[in-house]
């Protein structure tokens, strides 16, 4: 089976990657390094059943087509479409970018999948909820989103696509899979990309007390990498009767103090919080409802405490050899 993926040097995208590889399957994946690293390829690159095509997904099917041809002149059967700046620093940097990516990017992807009839998944995020009325986040739930905040790029960019995708199954007869993702970490993360867990990483390897933005009492739902991508692949091979989307997540919801406290205790270091301002438009609470994920035999089985030490093993050990 022939899997194409975008994003995929980036963190989640690299992990995936690796796995269909680790089952035999071929790969090709489309990236452009914005804030993906070519290192997090060695591996499915060395195995020979990967290509890496460097290139931005904002260009029209026939582009893609062309560019394809080169890596594999033969009809894929999946995409995963995960290609897209994924924490407040990335889209904040690049709020354009991310509405293209996150609009004409998955226009053009649903195109390639219709001319190929290979499956689409678009990876959209628990962003899309903005900062909830409803607890915990039901996939049914539409969402309480400024659409000209700072965090709009994002939220409404992946919204967007959430619709293109739901456009192109209803008229189109696109074989689609949405997944909304809560909060994911492990090893591959940025240390630089200003996500939680990484933040507070290296704050910890740097003997600086961690930063926590507002007071701490906010709520995050952390769900280990493994976990993630199980059910992304469940839910990329269920044959779904009707467009779902599916929460991808843990219900085990923790404040960011707690989070904090949790890694200090993983990495044996005493608790040094340093308190910064607020993120603007930060979501106070956030914990998925996972009725549905649950539904297809799935459920999170990393608790919190493992999942913090292996990233931690991860940032302080094999992340030397980048350094």
């Amino acid at each position: 089976m022939l899997h194409l993926i975008t994003g995929g040097a980036g963190f989640l995208g690299s992990q995936l990657a690796n796995a269909l590889v680790d089952d035999g399957d071929e790969v090709i994946i489309v990236d452009n390094l914005s804030t993906g690293h070519i290192r997090n390829l060695e591996r499915c690159l060395s195995s020979g059943r990967a290509t890496f095509v460097y290139a931005d997904v904002v260009v029209t099917a026939g582009q893609l087509e062309t560019l394809l041809r080169k890596a594999a002149n033969r009809k894929l059967s999946r995409i995963y479409h995960l290609a897209s700046p994924a924490s407040p620093e990335a889209y904040g940097r690049d709020p354009w970018g991310t509405l293209t990516v996150n609009s004409i990017g998955t226009m053009a992807l649903i195109d390639l999948a219709l001319e190929h009839k290979a499956r689409f998944l678009f990876a959209s995020t628990s962003e899309i909820y903005g900062d909830p009325l409803v607890h915990p986040q039901r996939e049914d739930y539409f969402g309480n989103v400024d659409p000209i905040g700072p965090r709009s790029c994002y939220d409404e960019g992946k919204r967007f696509g959430e619709a293109a995708t739901a456009a192109a199954a209803r008229v189109r007869g696109l074989d689609a899979r949405v997944v909304r993702f809560f909060n994911c970490y492990g090893p591959c993360m940025d240390v630089a990309d200003g996500r939680l867990i990484p933040e507070l990483i290296d704050a910890i390897r740097n003997e600086r007390p961690m930063p926590i933005h507002g007071d701490g009492s906010q709520t995050r739902s952390m769900t280990f990498v493994d976990d993630a991508l199980a059910l992304l692949r469940i839910v990329m091979e269920h044959p779904m009767k009707q467009l779902l989307p599916v929460n991808i997540g843990s219900d085990d919801e923790r404040t960011v103090e707690e989070i904090a406290r949790a890694l200090a205790r993983v990495a044996g270091v005493e608790f040094r919080a340093k308190h910064l301002p607020a993120r603007e438009g930060d979501p106070q609470r956030r914990r998925p409802d996972l009725s549905r994920a649950k539904s297809l035999g799935w459920s999170p089985s990393t608790p919190l405490d493992e999942g913090l030490r292996i990233t931690y093993r991860w940032f302080t050990e094999e992340r030397l050899a980048f350094a």
